[in-house]
Order: C-alpha cells, then sequence, then structure tokens
C-alpha cells in the first residue's frame, strides 16, 4: 500500500520522519479457495524543515548608550537524515521446527549515541517465529540478532548534544533450508534528528543617560526542545472463561489521544491483543482483548507534545483455572517542545546629545521587590556598573534594600 501526505506548510526541502502501526490484522474465509485478510495501519508522520533566524549584533555605539545582553542556553534540532542498511544473516531454527508458518521481526534500541560526526546505533532485532513442531502442534520462539550501524552527521558534534533515532523495517524475507538453517535477509531504515545546546546572545533593551533614543525590537522564535523521556506503563488484561494452553500472543498498539485539563496533560493509551492457544479439546482458538490505560503528566499549556508508541515489551501469558492472565509493558517516548519567544533589539535611532545639570543629587532609594539593577538604573538615569560600584555589590540585591544611586 502506499500512503500520501499533503502538508501546504511544509516546504519541498523538508524532511519527514514516519512512525507506522500496526494496529489489527484478521482473516475471514470467503470460499474453499479464497482467504480475506483485513490489515489496519495507522501512519504518525512528523515533517521537519530548516529555518533561519538573524541575530541583531549592535554595532559599535557611544559611551553614553547602555545595552543590556542576556546569552541562554537553547536546544534546538539542528540535522535530521537517515540511514538504511541491510540485515543478512543466517541462523539456526529451533531443533523442533519443521515448517515455518508465520515470522515478524521488530527492532529494538540499547543505544543511540554522537561520536563526533557519527550517531552511533546499538540494539537487536527479535525475530519472532511461529512454527509446527515434530508433534504436529503450534510452538513460538524468539530470535535475537544484533544491530550496529552508524549515520554519517553533516556535522561534528559536542557531549552537549542527543540524538533521537526510530528504527522501521523496510523488507522482510525469511527461508528455511533442508538442514534447519534460516536465511534472513531485512530491510531497515534509522530515522535520527540531533539536538545540540546553541548558546544564544540576545541584545534586549538599551537606554542612554544623556540623550532620547527610539528602540526597534521584535521577538525571536525558535523551537526549544524542553525533554525527551522513555515511559514504560503496565499492561494487565484477563481472558474470562479461557482454559487451555497459550501458544503465543500478539499487542497492536494504537497512538495516544492527548487531552489538557489545565496544566494537565492524560494520553489515553490503547492496544488490541490477540492470544493464540489450544483449547482443551486439542483444537487451536483464538482470543482478542482490548486494553485500556491512560497516563497523565504536568505540562505547562504552552508545551507541544509528540508521543510514539513503540513495541510492547515482555509480554507473558499465564493459564489459570478458567482464564488467561497476561502482563507485559507498553512503552511510549515523550518529546516535549514549546515555540519560544525573546525580545531582541534590532536597532535604535539617536537623538541629539544634552547637557546635564552637574548638580543633580544621588538618590537613595529601596529596592522594590523583584525589580532588578537594570530597571533601576534605567529608571533612575544611571548605570548598572556605578549602582554596583557604590553600593560594592556583585550580584542583584536582597529585595528592599537600601541602595545609593548616583544620577549620571
Amino acid at each position: 500500500f502506499q500512503i500520501k501526505w499533503n502538508h501546504d506548510d511544509v516546504p519541498y526541502d523538508g524532511a519527514v520522519r514516519v512512525n507506522p502501526q500496526l494496529r489489527f490484522v484478521d482473516s475471514r474465509s470467503l470460499s474453499a479457495r479464497k482467504i480475506m485478510v483485513r490489515i489496519g495501519v495507522a501512519v504518525m508522520g512528523e515533517a521537519c524543515y530548516k529555518t533561519e533566524a538573524e541575530m541583531y549584533a549592535p554595532a559599535e555605539l557611544p559611551d553614553d548608550i547602555q545595552t543590556l545582553c542576556n546569552t541562554y542556553p537553547l536546544r534546538l534540532p539542528v540535522e535530521m537524515g537517515e540511514k538504511t542498511f541491510l540485515i543478512d544473516v543466517d541462523l539456526s531454527a529451533p531443533i523442533e521446527c519443521e515448517r515455518i508458518l508465520s515470522y515478524t521481526i521488530t527492532p529494538m534500541l540499547s543505544e543511540k549515541r554522537i561520536a563526533g560526526d557519527k550517531v552511533v546505533i546499538r540494539g537487536a532485532a527479535i525475530l519472532h517465529l511461529l512454527y509446527r513442531c515434530s508433534e504436529n502442534r503450534i510452538c513460538a520462539t524468539d530470535l535475537e540478532v544484533p544491530i550496529s550501524q552508524y549515520a554519517q552527521l553533516e556535522n561534528a558534534y559536542g557531549t552537549d548534544a542527543t540524538s533521537d533515532v526510530q528504527l522501521a523495517v523496510t523488507s522482510l524475507e525469511l527461508d528455511q533450508t533442508d538442514d534447519n538453517q534460516l536465511r534472513l535477509k531485512c530491510g531497515m531504515v534509522a530515522q535520527y534528528m540531533i539536538n545540540d545546546r546553541i548558546l544564544a546572545a540576545i541584545t534586549e533593551d538599551a537606554y542612554s543617560t544623556k540623550r532620547e533614543i527610539a528602540l526597534m525590537q521584535e521577538v525571536l522564535s525558535f523551537p526549544a526542545m524542553l525533554e525527551q523521556r522513555t515511559e514504560m506503563i503496565p499492561i494487565h488484561h484477563q481472558f474470562p472463561g479461557i482454559c487451555g494452553d497459550p501458544v503465543d500472543v500478539r499487542v497492536f498498539s494504537e497512538f495516544p489521544r492527548c487531552a489538557r485539563t489545565g496544566d494537565r496533560v492524560i494520553l489515553d493509551l490503547s492496544a488490541v491483543l490477540q492470544v493464540l492457544y489450544y483449547a482443551e479439546d486439542g483444537s487451536l482458538q483464538t482470543a482478542n482483548g482490548r486494553w485500556d490505560g491512560n497516563f497523565q503528566l504536568d505540562a505547562d499549556p504552552n508545551c507541544q507534545f509528540v508521543v510514539n508508541v513503540h513495541p510492547c515489551q515482555h509480554m507473558q501469558v499465564s493459564a489459570g483455572t478458567s482464564d488467561f492472565n497476561l502482563i507485559g509493558k507498553y512503552q511510549i517516548q515523550l518529546n516535549t517542545t514549546s515555540v519560544q519567544g525573546l525580545m531582541m533589539v534590532v536597532g535604535l535611532e539617536m537623538g541629539e546629545l544634552t547637557e546635564i545639570n552637574a548638580i543633580r543629587p544621588s538618590l537613595i532609594l529601596c529596592r522594590p521587590e523583584g525589580e532588578t539593577l537594570w530597571s533601576i538604573a534605567k529608571r533612575c538615569g544611571s548605570t548598572v556598573v556605578d549602582i554596583q560600584r557604590v553600593n560594592d555589590l556583585q550580584a542583584e540585591p536582597l529585595d528592599n534594600r537600601m541602595l545609593l544611586i548616583p544620577v549620571i
């Protein structure tokens, strides 16, 4: 199948990361020679494209112009790409395996780190086999294939940079030979996004003690990465009224639905569960169920979330006297971003110098709660340096402290 996604706001030089999820698989007989198979797939696409922001750096200014400059550490997405690779290995099938009935492969990441101009990816591909054994029974097992790859980056990065990597399967072939060997060919793609810490020097304000100036200001907006984290939510589901011997379990995760209530975000989680088992009469049966859960977190109303679902882990089914119990872990990755803005001076117009009254007295005032030395100096016609000098200050004073303000 092919999925097309149209979005007018994404330019042609943008890149898209795709996270597909298999939602369900079922089948039914149409005739003695035909079976209809239905497959449901959900796809989340994340489009990214490069933008540029101009940082204003004031030219050489007269000595009477005071400027407020601050440096902010920003964590921004700086590079995005993908690496395709092929796994081509020989494996030993289970000794009792007579015929492979079905197989799936699930990539699992254990390490994603940046080494200079490369992103290193390590993990394993879990090959899940459903096969018929010599006793004419259906069995299931997992085989682990190591993954070790690296992708070349456009730039070299330091220890502050982090990587966000998603693995997806693009092709899968498995052949069984007469000597009970398996030949696995699996195509994969690793899609990565690099986030790095950048120091942005911003000129936020300016004034003069000797002339009028007019400021031109603009808001500098940027998409900041606030947090990346992985959460494991326990899954527990009971299949009542079932007796027998469990053979296999499949979990089809759905993308979470987000709802906001004030400063909290509620993620509604769900998954379709399928168990293959032998009933007490020896017949092969299936049981379906649905698991629903939720996850809550505190979040600023201005934050945005990208929630990626990863394969469920540690799925186990145990048989009781009259039911099956399934336990496991539902895994999600939360990427929290926010479009933040900083007021930036982009230009100023200076008036003519004026004569200052030489006998203007200095001021003594009590620092209002929360007011900075900059705002006091600007309001009173002084400078931060002079206030610090006459009051023997190295940093912002305590609230309500008496300050001597030299007027220039």
